[in-house]
């Protein structure tokens, strides 16, 4: 006789639950001083210019930039193969950018860290509690008004 795997016997509200997306925590980008967070792959060589579009969209919407953070990803050999993943799932950065990050926060006396790139839900609030201040993505930071 064949049995039913187990998760054919889950309950029905768990099987395809849907996701809902991620909510940025509260964060005025008009007034705020900000520290701009940038991950790249080492193939993108004009992440300068990615930065500095950013930073003027912010600016452009009240906002002041205090201080940048790039985070490359690929420039050594080891790294090359693993261009596309982040360096941790928790942090998206490696430990040490997420520690000079919040060295740079807490000397600038920033309101909020903007990264570049979108954020989970997990990643967010992780990095909130890291830097000792929000962290939004880009987009959240600037569809919050």
């Amino acid at each position: 006789m064949h049995q039913a795997r187990r998760r054919d016997r889950r309950p029905d509200h768990r099987v395809g639950a849907a996701r809902t997306r991620h909510r940025a925590p509260a964060f005025a980008v008009e007034g705020a001083e900000v520290v701009l967070v940038g991950y790249f792959s080492g193939k993108q060589k004009d992440f300068a210019a990615s930065m500095d579009a950013a930073a003027r969209e912010l600016t452009g919407r009240g906002a002041r930039v205090v201080g940048r953070i790039v985070q490359r990803r690929g420039v050594s050999d080891g790294g090359v193969g693993k261009m596309a993943l982040p360096y941790s799932s928790r942090t998206l950065l490696s430990y040490g950018k997420v520690r000079e990050a919040a060295a740079l926060r807490e000397r600038t006396g920033a309101d909020a860290a903007v990264f570049l790139t979108s954020l989970t839900e997990r990643q967010c609030r992780v990095l909130t509690g890291m830097l000792g201040c929000p962290a939004v993505s880009l987009t959240d930071a600037l569809t919050a008004d």
